[in-house]
């Protein structure tokens, strides 16, 4: 499913027209997006909870030469489905 086809099933489902479901979509992840940036936690109730995890510095390898390099410190999102999501899907 790709988010055209969300933003479908969206207008569909409420009644919006698709250039405003679109638009509520969109907001809706750039919400999402701007409070993980900033660190925050954001938890949708019976779905799941978005965060973001701190991957500490490591040392790695070159695949191409096998030499060592320093990898930094990272930040990557995470998301945790929630218990009726998880009971949806099964």
């Amino acid at each position: 499913m790709k988010k055209s086809d969300v933003v479908g099933r969206v207008a569909d489902r409420t009644g919006l027209s698709r250039g405003t479901a679109e638009d509520a979509v969109n907001a809706m992840l750039v919400a999402i997006s701007e409070a993980l940036a900033r660190g925050e936690v954001v938890r949708v109730s019976g779905f799941g909870r978005f965060s973001v995890r701190t991957r500490p510095a490591h040392t790695g390898r070159n695949p191409g030469t096998g030499e060592p390099i320093q990898v930094g410190v990272s930040k990557t999102p995470l998301f945790k489905a929630g218990k009726r999501l998880k009971e949806t899907v099964n």
